[in-house]
């Protein structure tokens, strides 16, 4: 979970020296290499069935494919800070989509949780609409921030609708095979953004430093991440996993504020604070703990 926090803030130079688009498909192609053993069906696995392929076509365009446009173009947009706070929402959301389309019950404590991301969330908003009056520019930038959150946020929502199909899919398919599999459907469906990109892109202009980056992003986001989850996934209960999701906002601010130079306000502290209680609230051990997810971003 911090190695997935560090990536969500990390992207935000990459995507200054890369289209997003053609950053994506080659996340896509570099983790693809990297999962290609994944890919073959274990033995003693049965054959997908219809319902599975379409599992996991939604899977890869949900999880993959929208997530990163809404993810990469966000970060674009706003602060790695404010990504992590608007992050730091997915339990809630994860859980609430459980609620509707899995009919799992959720407990008062998953409310709480829920209306603690929305506070954080509306507080941040506070922190970024004070343009002075008559201030064209400082208009522009405000509502171009709003719209880096809102996209934001909408990666959360594909976040969870990931985490919900996933439940489905696990039954059937090996977890590492899955992630290879809508890897690698991502790569497809990214293809014709990220050819038509390159075609246009001056692959000189960027410093040897970005793709080394790029590197670590792809290794981080497809596989790294994947497969200590679920090693450590084996040996601890999954209620005890989900308190470890508050690493990700805690990563994403850090990494924004010591390494990307960002600045970290007061109503900003407090909307974090209260998004990571948040966290805390749907994901520390209890009667209803919601299942841990498997991270991805």
């Amino acid at each position: 979970m911090a190695l997935a926090g560090s990536y969500v803030a990390l992207s935000k130079p990459l995507v200054a020296a890369l289209p997003v688009f053609l950053l994506a498909w080659l996340r896509f192609g570099i983790g693809g290499i990297a999962m290609a053993h994944w890919l073959k069906k274990p033995p003693g696995e049965a054959p997908m069935t219809r319902a599975t392929k379409q599992l996991l076509f939604l899977e890869s365009f949900l999880g993959n494919f929208l997530f990163s446009i809404c993810m990469l173009f966000g970060v674009s947009m706003t602060s790695a800070v404010s990504a992590g706070v608007i992050m730091a929402a997915i339990p809630a959301v994860v859980a609430l989509m459980s609620w509707v389309f899995l009919k799992e019950t959720i407990g008062p404590r998953i409310w709480a949780a829920v209306a603690c991301g929305a506070v954080g969330i509306g507080l941040l908003a506070l922190t970024r609409h004070s343009p002075a009056a008559g201030a064209a520019s400082d208009a522009a930038s405000g509502s171009r921030v709003l719209l880096g959150n809102l996209l934001v946020f909408g990666a959360v929502l594909c976040e969870a609708f990931y985490a919900v199909i996933g439940k489905k899919l696990t039954g059937a398919v090996s977890p590492k095979r899955i992630s290879a599999l809508i890897n690698l459907c991502g790569f497809l469906l990214m293809t014709p953004l990220g050819i038509y990109t390159a075609w246009h892109f001056d692959f000189a202009a960027v410093h040897a430093s970005s793709w080394l980056l790029l590197v670590f992003y792809a290794m981080a986001a497809s596989v790294w991440t994947v497969w200590l989850w679920m090693t450590g996934s084996t040996n601890v209960p999954a209620a005890h996993a989900g308190v470890f999701t508050v690493l990700l906002p805690i990563s994403a601010a850090l990494v924004g504020v010591l390494v990307l130079g960002e600045p970290l306000g007061g109503l900003q502290m407090l909307a974090f604070a209260i998004a990571l209680l948040g966290v805390l609230l749907a994901t520390l051990p209890g009667r209803q703990a919601p299942t841990a997810i498997e991270p991805h971003v």
